[in-house]
């Protein structure tokens, strides 16, 4: 059995980026890879929603859950989520 080797990521391998979002006019600062920012940009449009729109939206859902995560990690399961729905279509 020959061994497959995985594919780099589109911009490679990146660290994380801090930006600054509004959240119920509240200014917070988020960090996330570049891959995950593109992402939420790209659900944002495909929904006609403002960034800082579907990023309150997640954060709502967020805190309401049994053991909130921090909203970084929030984002990355509903994006990640979203990748599970969408390969299983």
């Amino acid at each position: 059995m020959t061994a497959r080797a995985i594919a780099v990521p589109p911009g490679g391998f990146r660290g994380p980026v801090k930006r600054s979002v509004t959240i119920a006019g509240h200014q917070t600062s988020i960090s996330l890879e570049p891959l995950f920012w593109a992402a939420l940009e790209q659900a944002a449009a495909a929904r006609a929603l403002p960034l800082n729109a579907l990023i309150a939206e997640i954060d709502a859902q967020r805190i309401v859950a049994d053991d909130p995560p921090n909203l970084a990690s929030a984002l990355r399961t509903w994006l990640f989520s979203l990748n599970i729905e969408n390969c299983s279509q």
